[in-house]
């Protein structure tokens, strides 16, 4: 058998060019986007030499995606999944061009640093305003691409797709600012989010599921009854938000990179790309063997490390004992994200996904945006490396907690008969 079937037979999902669309639209939308964050994030830093400005600047993302999640579901459900997702993008675009104009170092003179620095605020704000409505959509659409026994290597390529972008985009984002300067880069990550534009057009629209239309804060209250009535969903969404939320030491690189570590910019961006590389090489591998037998076992074991790499990570004064740590940190956290993404489509009805996916949106952004702002406040407050380690600490303690408190997560499987049931 030639290589390429023989992907095709253990990765059916491929096998729809609708689904590598789809793919592509993901890769190149979360490759631009974490080229644009890696080098604002970078210019911001050193735009205020102060730590608190990364906690702001997650702070500012995570409000609104985490408030507009509130509605974002409700209108996702009865709205086609397409054209949001083209709206979203375009203003991604949009957003991209401010980015462009505020690291530019005569902009930054001529309309005086608070202004420029307020205003990175306000462009984060709204890319969290679209991130609330661009995940449940992206999720939900997913879905409507492949048969349901596919779910789980759908989901496992979906996440190889962002991880891939999540690693290259900060790489890249590193290297493009050390080679060209902020402003070159920026126009990268315009021409990354228009490609995802056209791979996003080329995906036909789907029918919209949801056949009933009930006022919206019945269809909220309908989706939050759900998710609190499903011990399962309720506890992976859980242990990822307070996990991620104390092991947020990605938000510190910036300081570790030019403060304690002393690497510059190219490595920053190996640094930040660490923990996806790690990532990718675990979703390869599970694109050949999947998850199936004691998935929530594995699951847990996997943040529990996280949060011990997270700990030697801050301790850490060499290099490359941290990028090690960043990776082994990336290679255990990829396995929690096939589970809970695997989880949230067998277990969400067809006509709910859009609000079970937009409150996943408030966890994650709970997780990482609130996890950033946690880093730096402690970091102002304590230092930057005991807040680290004190994160990872947490994070050890939230598995123990989660692991007595959700017996169901603990006896999860993938066996065939959830792959094939289409209502549980």
């Amino acid at each position: 058998m030639r290589f390429d079937k023989a992907i095709l037979v253990k990765n059916r999902s491929l096998s729809y060019a609708v689904f590598r669309n789809y793919l592509g639209f993901r890769f190149c939308l979360i490759l631009g986007l974490n080229m644009q964050i890696t080098i604002v994030s970078y210019m911001l830093y050193q735009l205020t030499g102060d730590v608190l400005s990364l906690g702001k600047l997650g702070l500012w993302e995570a409000i609104p995606a985490i408030g507009c999640s509130f509605i974002s579901g409700h209108f996702v459900d009865n709205k086609n999944k397409k054209s949001l997702l083209i709206f979203c993008t375009v203003l991604y675009i949009f957003l991209a061009a401010l980015y462009f104009f505020l690291v530019q170092p005569h902009f930054q003179e001529l309309w005086g640093y608070k202004l420029v620095e307020n205003l990175i605020y306000t462009g984060t704000f709204i890319g969290g305003v679209l991130r609330a409505f661009l995940s449940p959509s992206a999720f939900s659409l997913l879905s409507q691409l492949v048969p349901r026994k596919l779910y789980p290597n759908a989901t496992t390529w979906s996440s190889t797709a962002w991880q891939t972008g999540a690693v290259a985009g900060p790489l890249f984002g590193g290297l493009a600012l050390a080679a060209f300067g902020a402003g070159l880069s920026m126009i990268l990550v315009v021409i990354l989010i228009l490609t995802a534009l056209f791979f996003i057009s080329k995906v036909p629209r789907q029918p919209i599921l949801r056949t009933t239309f009930e006022p919206i804060l019945k269809s909220l209250s309908e989706g939050f009854k759900f998710l609190f009535s499903k011990q399962l969903i309720l506890s992976v969404l859980a242990l990822d938000m307070f996990a991620v939320l104390f092991g947020g030491a990605v938000a510190l690189l910036p300081v570790f990179a030019k403060d304690i570590l002393k690497v510059g910019e190219v490595g920053y961006g190996w640094l930040r790309a660490a923990p996806g590389i790690g990532s990718i090489l675990t979703l390869m591998i599970l694109t050949w063997l999947p998850l199936k037998k004691k998935a929530g076992q594995k699951m847990l074991i996997s943040f529990a490390v996280f949060g011990l790499t997270i700990i030697v990570f801050g301790w850490s004064k060499s290099v490359y004992l941290s990028f090690a740590m960043l990776l082994i940190g990336g290679m255990f956290d990829a396995v929690s994200v096939v589970i809970r993404g695997t989880v949230l489509q067998l277990y969400t009805p067809d006509a709910m996904r859009g609000r079970v996916s937009a409150i996943n949106t408030m966890f994650i952004s709970s997780s990482n945006e609130l996890g950033a702002a946690e880093s730096g406040l402690t970091a102002k407050w304590f230092g930057t490396i005991p807040a680290v380690i004190f994160g990872g600490i947490m994070t050890m303690a939230v598995v123990g907690i989660t692991s007595l408190a959700a017996p169901k997560l603990r006896k999860l499987e993938f066996d065939e008969q959830v792959l094939n049931e289409k209502n549980i």
